[in-house]
Parts: structure tokens; sequence; C-alpha cells
């Protein structure tokens, strides 16, 4: 019977939906599996990564259903966090930005200032 409605649950979920949910339990039977008498399962960064990447596309609806060992904002919240990652690091100081004003005109800026304080 418990199989009639797993199957019910399935039929209206698209093929991707499928998919993404097959990878993301299969990969958290591995991460159940790395932790020998433990009793909280305890995710890697990696191991966040792949289970955001595909889950994050799902519907919310579907991903509520789906079977996870974290709640479905925590998978959306670590998604949000891998993008913030991935922006910092493209936009960090240093990488293709402006050179930096050489030291003789940075002090003869403020100068003129105190020339004319008016």
């Amino acid at each position: 019977m418990a199989n009639v409605f797993a199957l019910l649950r399935l039929l209206p979920v698209s093929t991707q939906d499928k998919d993404a949910e097959i990878l993301a339990l299969r990969h958290q039977i591995t991460v159940l599996e790395r932790r020998p008498g433990r009793d909280r399962v305890r995710f890697a960064p990696s191991d966040r990564v792949f289970l955001a990447a595909p889950l994050h596309r799902l519907p919310r609806g579907v991903l509520r259903r789906a079977r996870l060992l974290v709640r479905p904002d925590t998978v959306l919240h670590w998604h949000r966090a891998l993008v913030s990652r991935r922006h910092t690091a493209r936009s960090r100081p240093g990488r293709a930005a402006r050179p930096r004003t050489v030291r003789p005109i940075r002090l003869l800026v403020p100068r003129p200032a105190r020339e004319n304080p008016g």
C-alpha cells in the first residue's frame, strides 16, 4: 500500500525533479554511511554544495515532500550561501579593478584642502 501512495506522489513530478531527488537521496545515504556510531549527522561543506546545487531548482512543494535529513529551508540557505561565496570570490579586491593611486599623489591631495579650508 505504501508503494502505491509513493507512486501516486511521483506521478505529477517531472523527470528532472525525480532525478534531482534521487541524486539527493543517494548522497544522503552516503553521508549516513560515513558516520559510524554518531547520533547527529554532520554535513561537510562539499556535502552541502552537492545537495544544494540540484535541489534549489525544485519547486518548494516538491522540496517539502522530499525525504531530506535537513529542512528544505536549510537546503535553500545553503544554496544562497553558495551563491554569495561565489559572488564574493569574483568581486574581491585586487581582481580586474582600478589600480591604486601612487603614494606621492595621495600625499598631494590633502594639501590644497589644508591650505584653503574655506
